[in-house]
């Protein structure tokens, strides 16, 4: 298994991403859409947080009768923060995207949202629609902008700043697998003990530039787990999207988010809590051939994988934030000199 040319979820062909933040005095939110190929992706979704903020997720039951997204919106703001998707749906709609019904069309936008609201200083600062519109302007099949962009924007992962992160698997078959994360969790990316970040193991070969946490690198990140901890319900979450060029059907994207999940697992610790709303979509655009048993069993285990490094990459590649709320310190700035 190797990493695709950009190693992140534009990888998969057809799928493009964009991120907007909002620019006010207060502010430190943000939104990222991902954009379906033309006509659309089949797609499921596992939510296995306990406080979840989401939208149109039941129509991804396979049971129900839509069968294709337009795209997926990630973002801040919380339960606010679902806003954005409307602006992304404005958008598809003048381009005639969507699901057919008598006199036009509705696009399918599911959502989930994470809590970061007041961590630029100002509670009511939140996406709205007009993030919506601004992230699927700027979205592009080029490299994904990752760490504190987009949905990252006022993520914090244990204390530490969180972010976006993105990874890619190319298969042995030439099937792609890919995830972008934004990283909001309660539980540490981190091990308290040593300060190692727990997803790293799971990198490809040469795939990190990892400091080195030093004999005081434990203590620093919790430190910052023990300064910021969440104590109460629906103050974190950490929401993702899968993607793949393989065929799948509604099941079987359920079925890829579901194994997504063990990717959270390997790389934050707890993951699932009451305080989480963890979530994870999952893609199919299906312009390569449904895979047989071995591949399918080869295609789940990439997924987790892929999470679990996007998961460091978001780590990785936040910096350091200090708004009037609070300082988060990135996990570069934290173990440096530990």
């Amino acid at each position: 298994m190797i990493a695709g040319p950009h190693n992140d979820i534009t990888d998969v062909a057809g799928i493009r991403v964009g991120h907007a933040q909002l620019d006010a005095e207060g502010a430190l939110s943000g939104t990222t859409v991902v954009l379906a190929p033309p006509g659309g992706a089949a797609a499921g979704v596992d939510v296995r947080g306990a406080a979840p903020g989401t939208r149109e997720t039941d129509l991804l039951d396979p049971r129900n009768t839509v069968d294709r997204v337009h795209a997926i919106v990630l973002g801040g703001g919380s339960a606010y923060g679902l806003d954005a998707a409307s602006g992304v749906m404005a958008r598809l709609e003048e381009a005639g995207t969507g699901f057919a019904v008598p006199g036009g069309v509705v696009p399918i936008v599911p959502a989930a949202v994470l809590f970061d609201l007041g961590r630029g200083g100002r509670f009511t600062a939140r996406p709205g629609a007009a993030q919506g519109i601004a992230a699927h302007d700027a979205a592009t099949d080029g490299p994904v902008a990752q760490g504190v962009v987009g949905a990252g924007t006022g993520a914090v992962a244990g204390g530490l700043k969180g972010g976006i992160g993105s990874a890619s698997a190319l298969l042995d078959d030439g099937t792609t697998v890919a995830a972008i994360v934004a990283v909001n969790a309660v539980g540490s990316p981190a091990d308290l003990a040593t300060g190692h970040l727990h997803g790293a193991r799971h990198g490809l070969p040469g795939e990190f530039d990892l400091p080195d946490p030093g004999a005081g690198g434990g203590a620093a990140v919790a430190g910052a787990l023990g300064r910021h901890a969440a104590r109460s319900a629906g103050t974190a979450t950490t929401i993702a999207v899968l993607a793949t060029d393989a065929t799948l059907d509604k099941a079987g994207c359920a079925r890829l988010a579901t194994v997504g999940h063990d990717g959270l697992a390997r790389s934050i610790a707890p993951v699932h809590t009451v305080m989480d709303g963890d979530t994870i979509f999952a893609m199919a655009t299906g312009t390569r051939p449904a895979p047989d048993l071995p591949a399918l069993f080869a295609l789940h285990a990439a997924a987790a994988d892929v999470v679990a490094r996007a998961i460091v990459h978001a780590v990785l590649k936040a910096t350091s934030v200090s708004t009037p709320a609070g300082t988060w310190p990135s996990y570069r700035d934290a173990v440096a000199g530990s």
